[in-house]
């Protein structure tokens, strides 16, 4: 699990839901990230009860299906927040102000990358290019990309999303 992530218990219908996934892809070859990603499209995320169930229906271990989650950036193991901030941290954002850029998002929402407002208003990702590498630093909030981001159009970014902005 992500630093500042939420354990969220998995109810009756949420393992009904996963069995289910589970059962349409079981027979496919090598169908754990397939799995993996309808299971976090169905649930928001891949919650930590769900490794022993898909590992299980698998054959696999715990440590395997556990590996895959964590190797793979996109998996989360709690749900995100109701909007996602992504900053490129790749190296042509990095040259142009990202790491200030980074430390300013972290300040204003009061949490670290892969980690979610305590109101739940918004998750922030670190993520390794978004292709606006000429409008360097590049930021993403839900689908809008934004190139030649600095501190004062974050700002702006988060109040328009209606984010909480903490000084």
């Amino acid at each position: 699990m992500k630093p500042g992530a939420i354990p969220t218990p998995m109810g009756q219908a949420q393992k009904e839901e996963l069995l289910a996934i589970v059962a349409r892809h079981r027979d496919q070859p090598g169908p754990l990230i397939e799995i993996l990603h309808d299971v976090q499209r169905s649930l928001g995320c891949v919650p930590a009860e769900a490794v022993p169930l898909i590992a299980g229906a698998l054959n696999l271990s715990r440590a395997e299906v556990h590996g895959v989650i964590s190797f793979y950036h996109y998996f989360r193991s709690a749900p995100h927040g109701r909007r996602v901030l992504r900053l490129c941290r790749a190296e042509a954002c990095q040259s142009m102000n990202g790491e200030a850029l980074a430390k300013h998002a972290m300040q204003r929402l009061g949490v670290g990358f892969g980690e979610t407002t305590a109101d739940g208003a918004i998750t922030l990702e670190a993520v390794y290019c978004l292709g606006l590498c000429a409008c360097s630093p590049a930021a993403m909030i839900d689908e809008e990309v934004v190139g030649r981001m600095t501190p004062v159009r974050l700002d702006e970014m988060i109040a328009r999303t209606n984010g909480k902005v903490t000084t």
